[in-house]
Protein backbone atom coordinates (compact mmCIF):
# COMPACT_ATOMS: atom_id res chain seq x y z
CA UNK A 1 0.00 0.00 0.00
CA UNK A 2 1.23 3.48 -0.80
CA UNK A 3 1.46 6.15 1.80
CA UNK A 4 -1.51 8.54 1.94
CA UNK A 5 -0.84 12.08 3.17
CA UNK A 6 -1.95 15.68 2.62
CA UNK A 7 0.19 18.43 1.16
CA UNK A 8 -0.16 21.96 -0.17
CA UNK A 9 0.55 22.18 -3.89
CA UNK A 10 2.18 25.36 -5.30
CA UNK A 11 0.45 26.49 -8.49
CA UNK A 12 0.97 29.48 -10.77
CA UNK A 13 -2.33 31.23 -11.43
CA UNK A 14 -3.12 33.76 -14.11
CA UNK A 15 -5.28 36.52 -12.65
CA UNK A 16 -6.80 39.65 -14.14
CA UNK A 17 -4.07 41.65 -12.47
CA UNK A 18 -0.77 41.93 -14.38
CA UNK A 19 1.18 40.13 -11.67
CA UNK A 20 1.41 36.36 -11.40
CA UNK A 21 0.87 35.14 -7.84
CA UNK A 22 1.43 31.84 -6.14
CA UNK A 23 -1.36 30.04 -4.32
CA UNK A 24 -2.01 26.58 -2.89
CA UNK A 25 -4.14 23.53 -3.62
CA UNK A 26 -4.64 20.79 -1.07
CA UNK A 27 -4.21 17.15 -2.06
CA UNK A 28 -3.58 13.59 -0.96
CA UNK A 29 -1.11 11.09 -2.35
CA UNK A 30 -1.88 7.40 -2.59
CA UNK A 31 0.19 4.78 -4.45
CA UNK A 32 2.11 7.48 -6.26
CA UNK A 33 -1.00 9.30 -7.54
CA UNK A 34 -2.36 12.65 -6.42
CA UNK A 35 -6.00 13.52 -5.74
CA UNK A 36 -6.83 17.22 -5.51
CA UNK A 37 -9.03 17.73 -2.44
CA UNK A 38 -9.57 21.48 -2.40
CA UNK A 39 -8.04 24.87 -1.94
CA UNK A 40 -6.33 26.56 0.97
CA UNK A 41 -7.96 29.98 1.25
CA UNK A 42 -10.02 31.58 -1.54
CA UNK A 43 -9.71 29.90 -4.97
CA UNK A 44 -8.64 32.10 -7.88
CA UNK A 45 -10.96 33.11 -10.72
CA UNK A 46 -8.91 31.17 -13.30
CA UNK A 47 -8.02 27.67 -12.12
CA UNK A 48 -5.54 25.47 -14.00
CA UNK A 49 -5.13 22.04 -12.44
CA UNK A 50 -1.51 20.83 -12.86
CA UNK A 51 -0.81 17.47 -14.48
CA UNK A 52 1.88 16.57 -11.92
CA UNK A 53 3.66 17.76 -8.82
CA UNK A 54 6.49 16.47 -6.67
CA UNK A 55 7.12 13.89 -9.36
CA UNK A 56 3.62 12.36 -9.04
CA UNK A 57 0.77 12.63 -11.57
CA UNK A 58 -2.47 14.36 -10.65
CA UNK A 59 -5.06 11.67 -11.47
CA UNK A 60 -8.24 12.71 -9.67
CA UNK A 61 -10.27 15.66 -8.44
CA UNK A 62 -11.84 14.57 -5.19
CA UNK A 63 -15.27 14.67 -3.60
CA UNK A 64 -16.64 18.24 -3.40
CA UNK A 65 -13.12 19.61 -3.95
CA UNK A 66 -14.30 22.98 -5.33
CA UNK A 67 -17.95 22.93 -4.33
CA UNK A 68 -19.35 26.49 -4.13
CA UNK A 69 -15.98 27.96 -5.22
CA UNK A 70 -15.95 31.35 -7.00
CA UNK A 71 -13.89 30.15 -9.98
CA UNK A 72 -14.89 31.38 -13.46
CA UNK A 73 -12.62 29.33 -15.74
CA UNK A 74 -11.33 25.79 -15.15
CA UNK A 75 -8.80 23.72 -17.12
CA UNK A 76 -8.43 20.03 -16.26
CA UNK A 77 -5.40 18.15 -17.63
CA UNK A 78 -5.42 14.77 -19.36
CA UNK A 79 -3.56 13.17 -16.44
CA UNK A 80 -6.81 13.32 -14.49
CA UNK A 81 -8.91 10.21 -15.12
CA UNK A 82 -11.74 10.96 -12.71
CA UNK A 83 -13.57 14.20 -11.91
CA UNK A 84 -15.18 13.29 -8.60
CA UNK A 85 -18.69 13.60 -7.21
CA UNK A 86 -19.74 17.23 -6.60
CA UNK A 87 -16.25 18.38 -7.64
CA UNK A 88 -17.50 21.76 -8.91
CA UNK A 89 -21.05 21.63 -7.56
CA UNK A 90 -22.83 24.99 -7.56
CA UNK A 91 -19.87 27.06 -8.72
CA UNK A 92 -22.19 29.95 -9.46
CA UNK A 93 -19.57 32.08 -11.29
CA UNK A 94 -18.14 29.30 -13.49
CA UNK A 95 -18.52 30.09 -17.22
CA UNK A 96 -15.95 27.88 -18.98
CA UNK A 97 -14.63 24.34 -18.47
CA UNK A 98 -11.87 22.84 -20.63
CA UNK A 99 -11.34 19.11 -20.11
CA UNK A 100 -8.25 17.66 -21.82
CA UNK A 101 -8.24 14.31 -23.61
CA UNK A 102 -7.33 11.58 -21.13
CA UNK A 103 -10.15 12.19 -18.65
CA UNK A 104 -12.38 9.09 -18.38
CA UNK A 105 -15.15 9.87 -15.89
CA UNK A 106 -17.16 13.00 -15.18
CA UNK A 107 -18.58 12.18 -11.78
CA UNK A 108 -22.01 12.47 -10.26
CA UNK A 109 -23.16 16.10 -9.98
CA UNK A 110 -19.61 17.19 -10.89
CA UNK A 111 -20.84 20.45 -12.46
CA UNK A 112 -24.40 20.42 -11.16
CA UNK A 113 -26.06 23.83 -10.68
CA UNK A 114 -23.27 25.77 -12.41
CA UNK A 115 -25.87 28.24 -13.61
CA UNK A 116 -23.50 30.51 -15.61
CA UNK A 117 -21.64 27.76 -17.46
CA UNK A 118 -21.74 28.56 -21.20
CA UNK A 119 -18.86 26.45 -22.55
CA UNK A 120 -17.72 22.92 -21.77
CA UNK A 121 -15.32 20.73 -23.75
CA UNK A 122 -15.88 16.98 -23.26
CA UNK A 123 -12.95 15.17 -24.89
CA UNK A 124 -13.03 11.96 -26.91
CA UNK A 125 -11.69 9.96 -23.99
CA UNK A 126 -14.58 10.30 -21.56
CA UNK A 127 -16.38 6.98 -21.21
CA UNK A 128 -18.94 7.86 -18.55
CA UNK A 129 -20.97 10.97 -17.77
CA UNK A 130 -22.43 10.16 -14.38
CA UNK A 131 -25.90 11.03 -13.00
CA UNK A 132 -26.67 14.74 -12.61
CA UNK A 133 -23.22 15.68 -13.97
CA UNK A 134 -24.51 18.89 -15.59
CA UNK A 135 -28.00 19.10 -14.09
CA UNK A 136 -29.27 22.64 -13.83
CA UNK A 137 -26.56 24.27 -15.99
CA UNK A 138 -29.21 26.69 -17.16
CA UNK A 139 -26.96 28.87 -19.39
CA UNK A 140 -25.30 26.05 -21.36
CA UNK A 141 -26.29 26.47 -25.06
CA UNK A 142 -24.81 23.33 -26.64
CA UNK A 143 -23.02 20.11 -25.83
CA UNK A 144 -21.14 17.43 -27.76
CA UNK A 145 -21.01 13.95 -26.27
CA UNK A 146 -17.99 12.20 -27.83
CA UNK A 147 -17.90 8.77 -29.47
CA UNK A 148 -15.90 7.44 -26.50
CA UNK A 149 -18.84 7.88 -24.11
CA UNK A 150 -20.71 4.63 -23.48
CA UNK A 151 -22.65 5.71 -20.38
CA UNK A 152 -24.94 8.70 -19.93
CA UNK A 153 -26.42 8.64 -16.46
CA UNK A 154 -29.85 9.71 -15.21
CA UNK A 155 -30.45 13.48 -15.18
CA UNK A 156 -27.03 14.08 -16.75
CA UNK A 157 -28.18 17.25 -18.55
CA UNK A 158 -31.68 17.71 -17.19
CA UNK A 159 -32.99 21.25 -16.59
CA UNK A 160 -30.37 22.76 -18.93
CA UNK A 161 -33.01 25.21 -20.06
CA UNK A 162 -30.82 27.11 -22.59
CA UNK A 163 -29.60 23.96 -24.35
CA UNK A 164 -30.59 24.20 -28.03
CA UNK A 165 -28.19 21.76 -29.70
CA UNK A 166 -27.07 18.29 -28.62
CA UNK A 167 -24.65 16.06 -30.54
CA UNK A 168 -24.57 12.47 -29.28
CA UNK A 169 -21.58 10.31 -30.20
CA UNK A 170 -21.71 6.88 -31.79
CA UNK A 171 -20.53 5.01 -28.70
CA UNK A 172 -23.63 5.54 -26.59
CA UNK A 173 -26.02 2.58 -26.29
CA UNK A 174 -28.48 3.96 -23.76
CA UNK A 175 -29.83 7.43 -22.97
CA UNK A 176 -30.42 7.43 -19.23
CA UNK A 177 -33.56 8.25 -17.29
CA UNK A 178 -34.38 11.99 -17.47
CA UNK A 179 -31.02 12.59 -19.19
CA UNK A 180 -32.33 15.67 -21.04
CA UNK A 181 -35.60 16.24 -19.18
CA UNK A 182 -36.79 19.86 -19.06
CA UNK A 183 -34.26 21.03 -21.65
CA UNK A 184 -37.00 23.37 -22.75
CA UNK A 185 -35.02 25.14 -25.53
CA UNK A 186 -33.87 21.98 -27.33
CA UNK A 187 -35.15 22.29 -30.91
CA UNK A 188 -33.66 19.32 -32.77
CA UNK A 189 -31.98 16.06 -31.93
CA UNK A 190 -30.03 13.35 -33.76
CA UNK A 191 -29.93 9.97 -32.05
CA UNK A 192 -27.08 7.81 -33.41
CA UNK A 193 -27.42 4.23 -34.62
CA UNK A 194 -25.55 2.94 -31.57
CA UNK A 195 -28.43 3.73 -29.19
CA UNK A 196 -30.75 0.81 -28.34
CA UNK A 197 -32.61 2.23 -25.35
CA UNK A 198 -34.20 5.61 -24.62
CA UNK A 199 -34.85 5.75 -20.89
CA UNK A 200 -37.87 6.91 -18.93
CA UNK A 201 -38.51 10.66 -19.07
CA UNK A 202 -35.34 11.03 -21.18
CA UNK A 203 -36.63 14.04 -23.16
CA UNK A 204 -39.78 14.88 -21.21
CA UNK A 205 -40.83 18.53 -21.15
CA UNK A 206 -38.50 19.49 -24.01
CA UNK A 207 -41.10 22.03 -25.09
CA UNK A 208 -39.28 23.37 -28.18
CA UNK A 209 -38.37 19.99 -29.70
CA UNK A 210 -40.00 20.11 -33.15
CA UNK A 211 -38.85 16.98 -34.97
CA UNK A 212 -37.51 13.58 -34.02
CA UNK A 213 -35.95 10.68 -35.91
CA UNK A 214 -35.43 7.49 -33.92
CA UNK A 215 -33.04 5.09 -35.73
CA UNK A 216 -33.63 1.40 -36.40
CA UNK A 217 -31.14 0.49 -33.65
CA UNK A 218 -33.50 1.64 -30.89
CA UNK A 219 -35.61 -1.21 -29.52
CA UNK A 220 -37.12 0.43 -26.44
CA UNK A 221 -38.66 3.84 -25.78
CA UNK A 222 -39.25 4.20 -22.05
CA UNK A 223 -42.26 5.44 -20.13
CA UNK A 224 -42.83 9.21 -20.48
CA UNK A 225 -39.73 9.43 -22.75
CA UNK A 226 -41.12 12.37 -24.76
CA UNK A 227 -43.88 13.41 -22.40
CA UNK A 228 -45.20 16.93 -22.92
CA UNK A 229 -42.97 17.81 -25.88
CA UNK A 230 -45.61 20.28 -26.96
CA UNK A 231 -43.92 21.53 -30.16
CA UNK A 232 -43.22 18.09 -31.58
CA UNK A 233 -44.91 17.89 -34.99
CA UNK A 234 -42.94 15.14 -36.74
CA UNK A 235 -41.82 11.76 -35.37
CA UNK A 236 -40.12 8.95 -37.30
CA UNK A 237 -39.95 5.68 -35.37
CA UNK A 238 -37.32 3.19 -36.51
CA UNK A 239 -38.23 -0.32 -37.62
CA UNK A 240 -36.31 -1.85 -34.70
CA UNK A 241 -38.64 -0.48 -32.02
CA UNK A 242 -40.42 -3.25 -30.11
CA UNK A 243 -41.52 -1.35 -26.97
CA UNK A 244 -43.13 2.06 -26.64
CA UNK A 245 -43.67 2.73 -22.96
CA UNK A 246 -46.73 4.08 -21.23
CA UNK A 247 -47.35 7.82 -21.69
CA UNK A 248 -44.26 7.93 -23.96
CA UNK A 249 -45.66 10.75 -26.14
CA UNK A 250 -48.49 11.97 -23.91
CA UNK A 251 -49.13 15.70 -24.22
CA UNK A 252 -47.33 16.10 -27.57
CA UNK A 253 -50.04 18.52 -28.59
CA UNK A 254 -48.44 19.48 -31.94
CA UNK A 255 -48.08 15.93 -33.27
CA UNK A 256 -50.30 15.45 -36.32
CA UNK A 257 -49.37 11.97 -37.62
CA UNK A 258 -47.50 8.92 -36.40
CA UNK A 259 -46.54 5.57 -37.89
CA UNK A 260 -46.11 2.67 -35.46
CA UNK A 261 -43.70 0.04 -36.86
CA UNK A 262 -44.83 -3.54 -37.31
CA UNK A 263 -42.24 -4.81 -34.82
CA UNK A 264 -43.88 -3.06 -31.87
CA UNK A 265 -45.21 -5.81 -29.62
CA UNK A 266 -45.48 -3.81 -26.40
CA UNK A 267 -47.39 -0.54 -26.66
CA UNK A 268 -47.94 1.06 -23.27
CA UNK A 269 -51.15 2.61 -21.99
CA UNK A 270 -51.84 6.23 -22.95
CA UNK A 271 -48.75 6.28 -25.19
CA UNK A 272 -50.27 9.05 -27.36
CA UNK A 273 -52.81 10.44 -24.91
CA UNK A 274 -53.60 14.15 -25.15
CA UNK A 275 -51.99 14.43 -28.58
CA UNK A 276 -54.92 16.62 -29.52
CA UNK A 277 -53.71 17.56 -33.03
CA UNK A 278 -53.22 13.94 -34.07
CA UNK A 279 -55.30 13.19 -37.17
CA UNK A 280 -53.79 9.89 -38.33
CA UNK A 281 -52.06 6.92 -36.70
CA UNK A 282 -50.70 4.24 -39.06
CA UNK A 283 -50.17 0.76 -37.62
CA UNK A 284 -47.86 -1.48 -39.68
CA UNK A 285 -48.47 -4.48 -37.41
CA UNK A 286 -51.28 -6.22 -35.60
CA UNK A 287 -53.85 -4.46 -33.44
CA UNK A 288 -52.95 -3.61 -29.83
CA UNK A 289 -54.56 -5.75 -27.10
CA UNK A 290 -58.29 -5.38 -26.76
CA UNK A 291 -59.21 -2.51 -24.44
CA UNK A 292 -55.84 -0.70 -24.65
CA UNK A 293 -56.23 3.06 -24.25
CA UNK A 294 -53.67 4.76 -26.46
CA UNK A 295 -55.28 7.98 -27.65
CA UNK A 296 -57.52 10.73 -26.38
CA UNK A 297 -61.07 10.87 -27.67
CA UNK A 298 -60.30 12.99 -30.73
CA UNK A 299 -63.02 13.43 -33.31
CA UNK A 300 -60.45 14.13 -36.05
CA UNK A 301 -58.26 11.06 -35.44
CA UNK A 302 -58.36 7.95 -37.64
CA UNK A 303 -56.37 4.76 -37.10
CA UNK A 304 -55.16 3.03 -40.28
CA UNK A 305 -54.03 -0.60 -40.56
CA UNK A 306 -52.48 -2.68 -43.34
CA UNK A 307 -53.84 -5.70 -45.22
CA UNK A 308 -52.80 -9.01 -43.68
CA UNK A 309 -52.55 -7.73 -40.10
CA UNK A 310 -54.82 -9.18 -37.42
CA UNK A 311 -57.00 -8.16 -34.50
CA UNK A 312 -58.57 -5.13 -36.13
CA UNK A 313 -62.02 -6.67 -36.22
CA UNK A 314 -62.01 -6.29 -32.44
CA UNK A 315 -60.86 -2.66 -32.46
CA UNK A 316 -63.45 -0.39 -30.94
CA UNK A 317 -63.96 3.28 -31.74
CA UNK A 318 -63.35 6.11 -31.24
CA UNK A 319 -61.09 6.49 -33.05
CA UNK A 320 -62.26 4.31 -35.95
CA UNK A 321 -59.88 1.83 -37.59
CA UNK A 322 -59.74 1.92 -41.41
CA UNK A 323 -57.98 -0.40 -43.86
CA UNK A 324 -55.14 1.42 -45.66
CA UNK A 325 -54.79 -0.38 -48.98
CA UNK A 326 -53.91 1.91 -51.92
CA UNK A 327 -53.10 0.05 -55.15
CA UNK A 328 -51.82 1.53 -58.46
CA UNK A 329 -53.73 0.40 -61.51
CA UNK A 330 -52.95 0.42 -65.25
CA UNK A 331 -50.17 2.86 -66.22
CA UNK A 332 -51.00 5.26 -69.07
CA UNK A 333 -48.17 6.86 -71.08
CA UNK A 334 -49.10 9.87 -73.16
CA UNK A 335 -47.03 12.28 -75.21
CA UNK A 336 -45.70 14.39 -72.37
CA UNK A 337 -46.78 12.64 -69.19
CA UNK A 338 -47.20 9.35 -67.40
CA UNK A 339 -50.16 8.57 -65.17
CA UNK A 340 -52.00 5.85 -63.28
CA UNK A 341 -55.11 5.40 -61.19
CA UNK A 342 -54.78 4.60 -57.47
CA UNK A 343 -57.66 2.77 -55.80
CA UNK A 344 -58.38 1.77 -52.23
CA UNK A 345 -60.53 2.48 -49.18
CA UNK A 346 -62.47 5.71 -49.57
CA UNK A 347 -60.76 8.86 -48.29
CA UNK A 348 -57.54 7.19 -47.06
CA UNK A 349 -54.58 9.64 -47.23
CA UNK A 350 -51.59 8.90 -49.45
CA UNK A 351 -48.33 10.43 -50.63
CA UNK A 352 -46.97 9.66 -54.12
CA UNK A 353 -43.18 9.85 -54.36
CA UNK A 354 -40.64 9.50 -57.16
CA UNK A 355 -37.01 8.41 -57.31
CA UNK A 356 -34.46 8.25 -60.14
CA UNK A 357 -31.99 5.85 -58.48
CA UNK A 358 -32.94 3.19 -55.92
CA UNK A 359 -29.35 2.95 -54.69
CA UNK A 360 -29.52 6.50 -53.29
CA UNK A 361 -32.94 6.11 -51.67
CA UNK A 362 -33.71 9.77 -52.37
CA UNK A 363 -37.49 9.84 -52.75
CA UNK A 364 -39.20 13.13 -53.63
CA UNK A 365 -42.84 13.75 -52.64
CA UNK A 366 -44.91 14.71 -55.69
CA UNK A 367 -48.48 14.72 -54.42
CA UNK A 368 -50.29 14.39 -51.09
CA UNK A 369 -53.96 13.64 -51.35
CA UNK A 370 -56.86 11.39 -50.29
CA UNK A 371 -58.66 8.70 -52.30
CA UNK A 372 -61.92 10.59 -52.70
CA UNK A 373 -64.65 8.05 -53.48
CA UNK A 374 -61.99 5.35 -53.38
CA UNK A 375 -59.76 6.42 -56.26
CA UNK A 376 -57.63 9.19 -57.71
CA UNK A 377 -55.72 9.69 -60.96
CA UNK A 378 -52.07 10.70 -60.61
CA UNK A 379 -50.02 12.10 -63.49
CA UNK A 380 -46.44 13.29 -63.80
CA UNK A 381 -45.78 15.76 -66.63
CA UNK A 382 -42.06 15.96 -65.74
CA UNK A 383 -41.23 12.29 -66.21
CA UNK A 384 -39.56 12.90 -69.59
CA UNK A 385 -36.94 15.07 -67.88
CA UNK A 386 -35.33 11.98 -66.33
CA UNK A 387 -33.62 8.94 -67.88
CA UNK A 388 -35.64 6.77 -65.49
CA UNK A 389 -38.22 7.47 -62.80
CA UNK A 390 -39.71 5.14 -60.21
CA UNK A 391 -42.83 5.73 -58.13
CA UNK A 392 -44.12 4.58 -54.78
CA UNK A 393 -47.09 5.22 -52.49
CA UNK A 394 -46.66 5.76 -48.75
CA UNK A 395 -48.63 7.04 -45.78
CA UNK A 396 -48.31 10.75 -44.87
Amino acid sequence: MGKCFRRLLPLLLLLTLPAVVQAQLTFTTNNGAITITGWRGIPPAVLVIPSATNGYPVTSIGLSAFQYASVTDVTIPGSVTNIGTNAFFDCAALTKVSITIGVLIIGQAAFCACSKLISVTIPDSVTSIEPQAFLGCTALPSVTIPDSATNLGPNAFSACSSLTNVSIGNGLTSIGKSAFAACSSLTSLTIPNSVTNIGELAFSNCHDLASLMIPDSVTRIGNYAFYNCTSLTNVSLGNGVTTIGGYAFQGCAGLTSVTIPGGVTNLGAYAFYKCNSLTSAFFEGNAPPLGATLFSANANLTVYYLPGTTGWNQWFSPPPAVLWNPQPQRVVVQTNQIGFTITGTTNIPIVVEACTDLTTGNWTPLQTCALTNGSIYFSDPDWTNYPARLYRIRSP
